[in-house]
């Protein structure tokens, strides 16, 4: 049974600085309070924090109240929200963070606080960000680019794209601490049509939308996403969708920027990734999971710079320091 399994409320502390997002604190507050109408006994409750206290404003004039971080966090959770400026000195956390950490409580880092925790200590490598972040992490600082799933949970921290995301982040603690049912009713008085997955891939500058409009493109990456251990050969996909492999190529480098196999590859090997920094499996497993049978560690080298054994090993020594 996990830490928070035999609890039935929740406390949460929801982090601001100055000119934070509002639609991330929307996604975080606004979801918590459908869950509490929907379950018999309210499962949660929340307060809002700054370092130092007092009014912290949203870039829109929008003003929040806030308390200063108690010297002994008793929260469960914690959400650190960005405010789309990574080099914005009130996010440079690590003290508060650690405070909450030493009295056991799991930690959400949104965007921008996401993308300032990584800069201030750690490669990026398996972490998430928002995909604007990433490229400034490798363009500007010289950091590996972090990866591209909407959220990366190592078991104390969980960074996160934020912006649309953080109601699936939201969702998924929903589901885990009280229902599935109750996370599925929350979605659909939220008009959240679907609660993605915290591995799936964000979209970015490369991909126009998750729902990309051309029909047979949504149907052949659903068939992927739901293919991952035992991948389905290309031919067979444009077997299945009736058109021709140009034509699927056409439709991968028009709305995508890749081709069907690199799209196909890049899921798996995310996946890989969060398997790989979030469970116990061997690096072996982990592999054949993703439908890689042979080459995984060489592969997941050429496209994150780094072995899956020394991430792995580098993320507990990280870990173990903090």
């Amino acid at each position: 049974m996990g830490v928070f399994e035999s609890q039935k409320s929740w406390h949460i502390d929801i982090l601001l600085c100055e000119g934070f997002v509002l639609s991330e604190l929307a996604a975080i507050t606004d979801t918590l309070r459908i869950c509490n109408r929907t379950v018999a006994n309210a499962p949660f409750t929340w307060s809002f924090h700054s370092v130092g206290g007092g009014i912290r404003r949203n870039a829109c004039g929008v003003m929040v109240d806030t308390s200063d971080v108690s010297q002994k966090p008793s929260a469960n959770f914690l959400f650190v929200l960005g405010n789309a400026d990574p080099d914005n000195p009130g996010l440079s956390l690590r003290p508060t963070l650690r405070r909450y950490r030493f009295q056991g409580t799991k930690i959400y880092l949104l965007a921008e606080a996401a993308t300032r925790y990584i800069s201030e200590g750690d490669d990026g490598v398996g972490l998430a960000t928002h995909w604007e972040n990433s490229s400034l992490l490798r363009e500007k600082l010289g950091l590996f680019e972090a990866g591209q799933s909407l959220a990366s949970d190592n078991g104390s921290v969980v960074t996160c794209a934020g912006m649309e995301a953080t109601v699936d982040v939201v969702l998924s603690l929903i589901g885990q601490l009280v229902s599935a049912a109750v996370q599925m009713t929350v979605s659909n008085v939220l008009l959240h049509e679907t609660v993605r997955d915290l591995s799936t891939l964000q979209p970015s500058a490369s991909m126009k939308s998750t729902v990309t409009c051309d029909n047979d493109l949504d149907r052949c990456i659903r068939i992927m996403q739901e293919n991952i251990e035992d991948p389905i050969p290309i031919s067979d996909l444009v077997s299945r969708l009736g058109i021709s492999p140009r034509s699927l190529e056409r439709k991968f480098k028009a709305y995508l920027g890749s081709s069907p196999n690199t799209f196909y590859r890049e899921i798996r090997l995310h996946r890989a990734n969060n398997l790989l920094l979030n469970t116990t499996m061997s690096v072996r497993d982990v592999g054949l999971a993703c439908g890689f049978a042979n080459g995984f560690s060489s592969l997941y080298k050429s496209f994150f710079g780094v072995t899956p054994a020394a991430l792995r090993k580098s993320r507990r020594m990280q870990q173990a320091a903090e």
